[in-house]
């Protein structure tokens, strides 16, 4: 097999696995004769995704918004707690423990906290992907910061360089690679925060199409929320792999592996 067929082959590979795992799905749909409203096929998912495009559409934008929304606002606020905390062992002392313990709480439980302070709407769905995204961001970035040897520190302080300068010329390069990881576990993280935003009490996204098709024993069109789910997941992910790949290229001595 030649290099330019092993590359090929190598980009086709998820598109043969999805395949090989929706065919498996169909036969086995057809072989064991499971009605629709248990699990249906993914030809009738297809079908009625093409049919209901634009009502998927339309509360697929209002997912996506709000998940962007608040992935942007936990790059912000995890791009500066991270850098406070992998600056300054006070700092890390200090907060590390509250965000572990922050951390731990299931973000289901804070939704209907945010439901008695904001009412139902979009504003509940953004902070609840802001608070999920937030920590692997803030862990990765701080991290980052950490991996900078104690000998190249006494190095640049021996040659001038104030503390200030070894953060921004070596710590923040050296943690762009961890915030870029972080970011690709952190988008899809938002979507889940989102989504159980709007299913607990959202008025709109995907989550209270995917929990008004389910009280009417509506399985395509919950499945079809799934789906469409997972394809703004990995649309998103892409586009971090890709901002990854032409910013942080200088980090790897081989091809990047996203």
């Amino acid at each position: 097999m030649t290099e330019l067929q092993r590359e090929s082959l190598r980009h086709a590979m998820p598109w043969l696995v999805m395949a090989g795992l929706l065919l498996v799905w169909e036969i086995a749909c057809i072989a064991t004769g499971v009605q629709e409203i248990i699990l249906p096929r993914p030809s009738q998912i297809f079908s009625v995704m093409i049919d209901r495009w634009d009502v998927l559409l339309r509360f697929c934008l209002d997912t996506l918004w709000t998940t962007v929304i608040g992935f942007a606002l936990a790059i912000a606020g995890g791009l500066v707690l991270g850098l406070a905390i992998g600056a300054s062992p006070f700092v890390y002392s200090g907060l590390y423990p509250l965000l572990i313990a922050f951390n731990a709480i299931p973000k289901v439980a804070i939704v209907p906290i945010l439901m008695i302070w904001l009412g139902v709407g979009a504003a509940p769905a953004i902070i609840t992907a802001f608070v999920i995204s937030f920590f692997p961001i803030v862990v990765n970035v701080a991290t980052g910061l950490a991996t900078i040897e104690p000998e190249m520190r006494d190095v640049l302080r021996s040659l001038g360089a104030t503390r200030t300068e070894i953060l921004t010329k070596v710590g923040i390069p050296r943690a762009m690679p961890y915030l870029f990881a972080s970011l690709k576990v952190a988008i899809t993280l938002a979507f889940i925060g989102s989504v159980i935003s709007e299913t607990v009490g959202g008025n709109r996204g995907i989550g209270f199409l995917m929990l008004s098709a389910g009280a009417r024993n509506d399985a395509p069109i919950t499945f079809a929320g799934l789906f469409a789910i997972a394809i703004m997941g990995v649309l998103m992910y892409a586009l971090c792999a890709m901002v990854e790949k032409r910013m942080t290229r200088w980090a790897f001595r081989g091809e990047l592996v996203t």
